[in-house]
C-alpha cells in the first residue's frame, strides 16, 4: 500500500507530558559525546543563567519519537516501519530544554512528496513546556520505499 496522501495535514493528539531528568540529559550527553559542562554540571548550567542542566540541542528526539509512534501507528497511513529512512532532522529552538521542563509534543503531518515509487513524508513535533510555550519544533522527514524490504 503507498503512502496516504490524506495524511498531510493530519494533526495528532498531544503526548503525554514528559519530564525532563536530569540523569536522562546527561545520559543523552555522553551517548552523543558531548562534554560541554552546562549538560552535565548544574553548577556549569547555572553559572551560564539556566536553572539546571541543558539538554543538547538533538534531546528532543527523545519525545519526537512518541510522537512518530503515533503516526506509524496509523492503520491507513501505507507507512510500515520495515521500509522507512530516517532521511533529514531539523530542530527550531524557542528557548534550551532544561532539566526540570515538563514538555508536551503534537505531531501534524506538513507534507508528502513522491520520488518514483517512494515518498518522502515531512512532519512537525511542536513541543511546548507546562505553561504552553513554545520550547522546539523538530521536524523529521521519512523517506518510505515502494514495496517489499
Amino acid at each position: 500500500m503507498p503512502v496516504n496522501p490524506d495524511l498531510v495535514g493530519r494533526v495528532f493528539p498531544p503526548t503525554p507530558p514528559y519530564l525532563v531528568g536530569r540523569e536522562k540529559v546527561r545520559e543523552f550527553a555522553r551517548a552523543v559525546f558531548s562534554d560541554d559542562p552546562q549538560h552535565l554540571d548544574p553548577e556549569a548550567a547555572r553559572s551560564l543563567g539556566y536553572a539546571d542542566v541543558v539538554a543538547p540541542p538533538t534531546f528532543p528526539i527523545v519525545l519526537q519519537d512518541v510522537t512518530l509512534q503515533q503516526l506509524l501507528a496509523e492503520p491507513d497511513s501505507g507507512i510500515e516501519l520495515s521500509r522507512v529512512l530516517h532521511a533529514e532532522q531539523r530542530f527550531r529552538y524557542s528557548r534550551p530544554i532544561v532539566a526540570g521542563d515538563e514538555l508536551t509534543a503534537q505531531l501534524s503531518v506538513t507534507g508528502i512528496r513522491t520520488l518514483g515509487g517512494n515518498a518522502m513524508v515531512t512532519s512537525e513535533a511542536e513541543m511546548v513546556d507546562a505553561a504552553g510555550a513554545h520550547v522546539v519544533t523538530a521536524t523529521s522527514v521519512l523517506l518510505v520505499g515502494e514495496g517489499d524490504a
